[in-house]
This record gives C-alpha cells, structure tokens and sequence, in this order.
C-alpha cells in the first residue's frame, strides 16, 4: 500500500496548508489507491470537503515536540507499506506513483546529493569528522521516504537521540529550532541510507532556483527556474530547470504568487464544487488580476518610497518562534 503523508501542528496556518496540499493531491489522484494521511492536533478546523476523505491520526499538542520536531516521529506513524511525508507547505502537480516507484526499496529516503565540507548549518567538515563519516546526505527536508522496517526505526531513533545534543554537536538552529535535515543526514549516513539523486523531476523550492516560476497546477505545469542571466542566479546549484511533480513553497513563497492563485483555484473547486473555468475565472480576477496591478504599480513607485520614507522594514514571518 502506498500513503502520502503530512503533519499540521502547532499554529493553523499548518493546518490550512495541509488542507491546500491535500486538495493539491486528491486534484491527481481523485481514484487512486493512494492513501491521504494528516497526523494533526487540530482536527476540529480541517474542512468538510477534505475530512471524509483523508485518514486522520490525532495527537495531542506537542507529543511530538516543536518546530521541526514532528518529522523525526514519521516512523511512527507510518503504516506498513510506502509512506512519502510531504510538507504541508508544498502543492502537488501530477501524479505521485512513479515517485513512490523510483523510491521503492528504500528504508530511508530523500532527495538530494552528498556534502562532505563546507557550512550546511555547521561545519560540516568537522561534523563528519565527529561521527567517523566521509560525508552526509544533503537535501530539501518538503519529503522524506520510508518502508515499515527496522532500519527506518533505527535512523528515526538515532535522529531523534542526536537532537538532544543539536547544539553541541555543532548544528546551528533554524528558525529558533533544531533542524530536522542535518539530524535526519548524520541518522541516515550512520545506517547506510543513500538519497536519491535531485534531478530535478520530483521536489523543487526557491533557494535552489531563485529565477521565478511559471505554475499551472491543474493542468500539471510547474517550471522553476535559475537562469545564469539573472542577477539572482545561484551558481553553486546544478541545475537551470526543474519540472517538478512537487513544489516546496517554503518561507513567504507560501504568502504570494502563484501559491496564492493555485490555493484559491483549489477552494473553489473542492469547498464550492465550481467547475474548473469558474474557478479559474474567479482566482484571476481575486488573486492573479490585483496582484499584477499591484506588482507594476509597486515597481513604478519604489524609488519615489525609498526617497520620502526609506526602505521598510521586513515583517516577522508568523513561522518564526520566539
């Protein structure tokens, strides 16, 4: 059996994107096999057009730690089988299945490459020398794969006993948090868990490619792209071009175009069953429409902004806590 699966807790915001990935998902596989699980604390808000359809695991607030936490328990609330974890904050473009049969046979699963020095929240260099390791696995944390098994107990139970010791060990904190990336890479190099190489067909977000998206969510279309013309070009990236199956819209990405269209597009056709022009048409005209008015307007008159009144202040993202 395969399950797709993702964790709302904490703040709602969690929950209303895991409602956003779920409707993303059931867009694609509206007669798969698949099966949809949200492992939340706030059962009580997930929408009547998505709760019938999905298999919940309830838990309490906090059981499963804070932050980044949660994700070091996907083992256990995996079900026999193929379990893909996808970030509540990513959207589905098409269909899953031959994802779950490139990762097939894999314990432990992610994608990515391999980092042997360098800064990946700490000095990875010295961080391998502390556990006797030629490298660890470094990746994009929006989807992990796991199969039932002991070895998936064993790297879930090591990542978890290391978080203990993050700051020690020399890991530097995200968000305020101990990143669940860098523990998961040290669990899975200490149990010979190899990630799957990023080509950039299955998972996609924008530290990687920092040269804008073009999105088409219903009809399966997402191109990410880091252009070597661009001034925002990351040269230390492999690859110009992803046409991924996922899109992480990580940090504000999830805030602003074209997360918010897509999301909108979604509501419409799943909570108000209207059909898919209608649902387009209306997401234009709220979403799409204002946000280029706004946009051209916004770059017509920046200059003049930054003259009277300076530049603004960032706004605290209601994902950092305190």
């Amino acid at each position: 059996m395969r399950y797709v699966l993702t964790i709302a807790t904490g703040k709602k915001l969690y929950l209303d994107m895991a409602v956003n990935l779920a409707r993303s998902f059931f867009w694609w596989h509206a007669d798969s096999d698949i099966k949809f699980i949200m492992v939340t604390d706030q059962e009580k808000h997930i929408p009547a057009d998505i709760k019938p359809r999905i298999q919940i695991i309830n838990i309490k607030a906090g059981s499963f730690g804070e932050g980044f936490s949660p994700k070091l328990y996907l083992n256990e609330v995996a079900y026999e089988g193929q379990t893909l974890f996808i970030d509540s904050d990513c959207l589905i473009y098409g269909d899953l299945n031959r994802v779950f049969d490139i990762f097939k046979g894999h314990k432990v699963a992610v994608i990515g490459g391999y980092i042997e020095d360098g800064e990946w929240f700490g000095d990875i260099k010295s961080i391998c020398a502390k556990f006797k390791v030629p490298h660890l696995p470094k990746f994009n944390g929006g989807v992990y794969y796991l199969e039932k098994s002991p070895i998936a107990d064993e790297v879930y139970l090591k990542a978890r006993e290391l978080e203990s010791n993050y700051d020690d060990i020399g890991f530097v904190r995200l968000r305020n948090r101990p990143n669940d990336e860098v523990l998961m890479a040290v669990a899975m190099q200490l149990n010979n868990q190899a990630p799957i190489p990023d080509h950039g067909d299955i998972l996609a977000e924008f530290v990687n490619f920092t040269s804008g998206i073009k999105s088409d969510l219903l009809n399966g279309m997402a191109e990410l792209y880091n252009n070597p013309g661009n001034k925002n070009y990351n040269k230390t990236w492999h690859l110009t071009l992803s046409k991924p199956v996922i899109v992480h819209y990580l940090g504000y990405h999830n805030q602003i175009m074209p997360y918010t269209k897509e999301v909108k597009q979604l509501k419409y056709l799943f909570e108000h069953n209207y059909s898919v022009n209608i649902s387009r048409c209306l997401a234009f005209l709220q979403v799409t429409l204002p946000y280029k008015i706004l946009s051209n307007l916004t770059n017509m008159l920046r200059p003049l902004y930054h003259l009277l009144f300076g530049v603004r202040a960032v706004k605290k993202s209601e994902r950092v806590i305190d």
